[in-house]
Order: C-alpha cells, then sequence, then structure tokens
C-alpha cells in the first residue's frame, strides 16, 4: 500500500467524524445517515478491507433491535398510546409546576422503555400546544422533555440507541442492567426538575390553571389492545432473560400481523437514516479498529474516573452511538462496571449541549416549526449543571 493510499485512509476516516460531531458539512446536503454511508463507501474503495469484511462488521443484533422497536414504537403511535398518556397526565395536576414534575417522569419513563427519540419526537408538538393553550413559556417545559428523553432512557438497555449497542456487546441482562442504573435515571429526573425551578422562577406556581386544553386524537381501541399486550409481553421477555434481538423481533413480526394498518404506513415511521448511519458506523468503526487510530485511548483511561471522562467527551465529540462504538474494544465483555460507565457517560453526556443527542435536535427543530427558538445558549445554562452533577453522581453510583 503506498502512502498516499494510507494517507487517504486517515483523511477519509477523520473527515466522518468530522461530518458526525458537525451533523452535515457546510455547503453540502449530507445528514449523519449519509454521511455515515458515503464515509463506510470510502473506507473499502480504498482497501481498508473488502465488502464481505464490512458486511461482517455490522452487528446485526443492534440493527434487528432498532428496527423493531421502531414498528412497535409506530404501532403505539397509531393506536392513540403516547397521546392518550399525555392527557391522563392533566387529568392528575394543571398547575405550572405540577405539569414540570409530570412531564419529566411520564416521559423519562416512557423513554426507558421506548426509545427515547421517538418520545422526543411524539411529545414536542403536544407539548408546545399543552403550553400554548396554558398560556405558559414553552421552553421550561421543551428542557424537561429533552433531558427527561436523555435521562429517563438510562435505565434499561432499550431506552437509547447507545445501551441497544451495549447490549448487544455486553454480557449484563435487562433487569441487572436496569437495577443499576434506574435509581441513577429517577433521582437525574428529580434534579433536572431542581435545575429547572431555579433557572425559570414561572415554573414555580402551584395554583391550578383553570383553562383545560382539549388534544385532537383518536384511540384505536383494538390496535390499542393488540399493541399494549404484545409490548407487556416483550417486557417480560426481556425480563427473563430472552435475547433482545429475537423478543423485540418476534414482536415486531405480531404487529405487523393486522387488518387495522397498512404496512406502508408503519414503514414510513421507521427512521431508516437512523439504521443507515448505525450501519455506516459500524464499517467506521472496525476501520479504525484495524488501523490502530485509538489505540492511545487505552493509556488515557487506564482507570474508571478518567474512562468515564473520555466517554463524556467523545459523545459530545463525535455523538454518543460512535463514541460507544470506539470504546468498545476497550473493555472486556464480562466487565459489568465499565459497561454501566459507558452506558451512564453517553446517555447523560447527551444533555450537556444543544448537539449532544439527537432528542435534543429533534425538540428544537420541532420547536422551531411551532414558532420557538430554542438556542445553544438557552440550552448549556441548563444542560451544564445538570450533566456535571449527573456524570459526578453515576461515577460515585456506578463504582
Amino acid at each position: 500500500m503506498t502512502k498516499f493510499v494510507q494517507i487517504l485512509q486517515y483523511l477519509v476516516i477523520f473527515l466522518t467524524y468530522l461530518g458526525l460531531a458537525l451533523g452535515q458539512f457546510p455547503g453540502l446536503r449530507m445528514n449523519r445517515a449519509t454521511i455515515a454511508l458515503v464515509g463506510a463507501a470510502f473506507i473499502i474503495t480504498l482497501q481498508v478491507f473488502t465488502l464481505e469484511e464490512a458486511w461482517q462488521a455490522i452487528d446485526a443484533n443492534t440493527i434487528i433491535f432498532l428496527l423493531s422497536m421502531m414498528v412497535i414504537n409506530a404501532n403505539l403511535a397509531y393506536s392513540g398510546f403516547f397521546q392518550l398518556i399525555l392527557t391522563s397526565l392533566l387529568k392528575i395536576t394543571r398547575s405550572p409546576f405540577g405539569l414540570l414534575c409530570l412531564l419529566t417522569f411520564g416521559s423519562g419513563i416512557l423513554s426507558a422503555f421506548f426509545l427515547n427519540d421517538t418520545i422526543a419526537l411524539i411529545f414536542t408538538p403536544l407539548v408546545i400546544h399543552l403550553t400554548q393553550a396554558l398560556k405558559l413559556n414553552p421552553i421550561p417545559y421543551l428542557l424537561a422533555l429533552a433531558a427527561a428523553t436523555n435521562s429517563g432512557s438510562v435505565a434499561t438497555l432499550s431506552g437509547n440507541p447507545q445501551n441497544i449497542l451495549i447490549g448487544s456487546f455486553s454480557q449484563i441482562s435487562y433487569l441487572d442492567f436496569s437495577k443499576a442504573l434506574l435509581p441513577l435515571a429517577l433521582i437525574s429526573l428529580l434534579i433536572q426538575i431542581g435545575l429547572l425551578w431555579l433557572i425559570y422562577p414561572e415554573v414555580r406556581s402551584t395554583q391550578e390553571i383553570s383553562i383545560i386544553p382539549k388534544f385532537s386524537y383518536r384511540l384505536v381501541k383494538p390496535l390499542f389492545r393488540k399493541t399494549l399486550i404484545i409490548t407487556s409481553g416483550l417486557l417480560i421477555a426481556f425480563a427473563i432473560g430472552v435475547p433482545l434481538g429475537i423478543a423485540s423481533l418476534t414482536a415486531a413480526a405480531l404487529l405487523l400481523i393486522t387488518r387495522r394498518i397498512k404496512p406502508q404506513k408503519v414503514f414510513q415511521q421507521i427512521d431508516w437514516n437512523v439504521l443507515i448511519m448505525f450501519s455506516g458506523l459500524f464499517v467506521l468503526t472496525h476501520a479504525t479498529q484495524k488501523l490502530n487510530l485509538f489505540n492511545s485511548l487505552t493509556l488515557l483511561a487506564n482507570n474508571s474516573l478518567k474512562f468515564l471522562g473520555i466517554t463524556v467527551l467523545l459523545s459530545n465529540l463525535i455523538s454518543n452511538v460512535p463514541a460507544v462504538l470506539v470504546l468498545k474494544p476497550f473493555i472486556e465483555e464480562n466487565n459489568t462496571t465499565y459497561w454501566l460507565l459507558l452506558a451512564a457517560g453517553s446517555t447523560l453526556a447527551g444533555n450537556l449541549t444543544l448537539f449532544g443527542s439527537v432528542a435534543n435536535l429533534i425538540v428544537a427543530e420541532a420547536a422551531i416549526i411551532k414558532g420557538y427558538h430554542l438556542d445553544f445558549k438557552e440550552h448549556l445554562k441548563f444542560g451544564l449543571p445538570l450533566t456535571i452533577i449527573t456524570v459526578i453522581l453515576a461515577y460515585f453510583w456506578i463504582i
């Protein structure tokens, strides 16, 4: 191999990670999915390894798990499940502070069982509609939603994409993972409520608002019952140790046997961008391993505190999913402590900046469409102290 080709290989990997960090390339219509796919294509073209080896680098269990959970979430959304949950929360309290608490714990708990990005996508327009109807400032409630979907998803292996990866790579069972990190998730949700209470005085009121906003949604009872039964069975399967990929694929297959909903409506709700991005990232990460690009990390991450720090740093530099893939080779399969640190660090780091997680971006973009601007500075004012406190807490909790 010539020196020139080797330089090109390094350049492609560098530019791909840069694009993933930025989310785009200026002047080009490329998102993270296309950047990961193009990077993977050039890695193969430049003969870092063969097409067959690239295909083998893609973790089928993770891709199947993600795809299956998206099918399940689509059925829950079409049945009216998520809208029903939010409407039910309104019946409990209508005070500004009460709504903040219910929204935080409601979206946080849902994010523990269903992909956090899905919760952010579905709840954002509903939260904006709710705050408009109640004449409340939507920004603290949008921040609560974004942070809760991140913090709440720490609790389970099915809560977010990076935890799904960790579930595929480690030997931690679903129940053991939740037993270790569920308390951390709940405490993090309490901390974010406290910070929002300090930063935004308008959310402190406990006085009931007399206006009752109405949500127009349709509860499709047959689909609702079927989806709820299958989803409950799926969670039981997770709890008793059925492999995540097999359990979720079976549940998705059962939901696709239906007379109620056209398959194209379900497939339209699948985030193909995420699946393509993951596939490209698996290839990219395999290339970095083959070229020994991150070997120096083993020297930097020679203890648990440094490892957590690198996890948080990488999660904000190249995003949390690539960070997990980069750090995976340096953890032994049965090293539960480091896997838990990786899960907690990569997820809680998502609260640091507006660009720290996909859920943050989903909330910010949906808010813009509705006429509200959640900018970087506004998010950092809340996200910086939240991340510092929860990451320190995670270290002492896990260690």
